[in-house]
């Protein structure tokens, strides 16, 4: 499904990452931890095509990422979602025609009974016509899981989703996206938050990978 080997990227003279060599197959669930700074949202990048990689291959649903034209490219992200640690709506938008946003940079009608089911999903019906200042940062980020899985995504790529959110929050969010890989969508989460690394093991069958040295391991089972 999204596929990497020898893979390596450079920026700024220096690499970042070098020798990455894994596969992300159908329906696994996968952490992705290691120091600030490290990569893990480099990675991420690369695992939905907005970097390509400096040297070595990616692969996105058996497609090369270099040989993708930039409309093939937008095409494909429509198979990944994305949740971002920092994530941004439109302040002027109701909650539910900001999560409803991909369908329409995609030209898809939103059909109103599945918007509501998706809002009710992720426990935001009550705030479906807010707008996204009076929100917490917990209803923020299940918004931003609402938005990411709209399209029906094959894979989740979620970036510190948990960063800013308090312990109970975290959880609720974790199961939602537990919830998500039961339903047979692929889950990699880069987080630096070893307690809720353990608590999705208690859950689901998650694999833990940690970047060192600029490569990407697999951890032990001591977490």
């Amino acid at each position: 499904m999204i596929a990497f080997e020898n893979a390596a990227y450079s920026y700024g003279g220096g690499e970042l990452l070098s020798e990455i060599t894994l596969k992300l197959a159908p329906g696994s669930f996968h952490f992705l931890t290691g120091p600030s700074g490290s990569g893990k949202s480099t990675f991420l990048k690369l695992c939905y095509a907005e970097l390509v990689p400096t040297a070595g291959t990616a692969r996105l649903f058996e497609r090369e990422v270099r040989g993708l034209t930039r409309d093939e490219v937008a095409l494909t992200r429509r198979r990944i979602g994305v949740v971002h640690q920092d994530c941004q709506f439109l302040d002027h938008l109701p909650v539910a025609a900001n999560v409803a946003l991909p369908l329409v940079v995609a030209g898809k009608a939103a059909d109103a009974t599945d918007l509501g089911d998706l809002m009710s999903w992720v426990g935001l019906a009550h705030v479906a016509d807010a707008l996204p200042p009076s929100l917490s940062g917990g209803e923020r980020q299940r918004a931003a899981l609402a938005r990411a899985v709209i399209m029906g995504p094959d894979v989740i790529l979620a970036d510190e989703p948990t960063g800013n959110l308090d312990w109970d929050m975290s959880l609720r969010l974790l199961m939602l996206l537990v919830e998500l890989n039961r339903m047979g969508k692929t889950v990699l989460i880069a987080t630096h938050d070893l307690n809720l690394i353990r608590q999705a093991k208690a859950q689901v069958s998650a694999r833990v990978l940690r970047i060192s040295r600029r490569r990407i391991q697999l951890a032990g089972a001591d977490l």
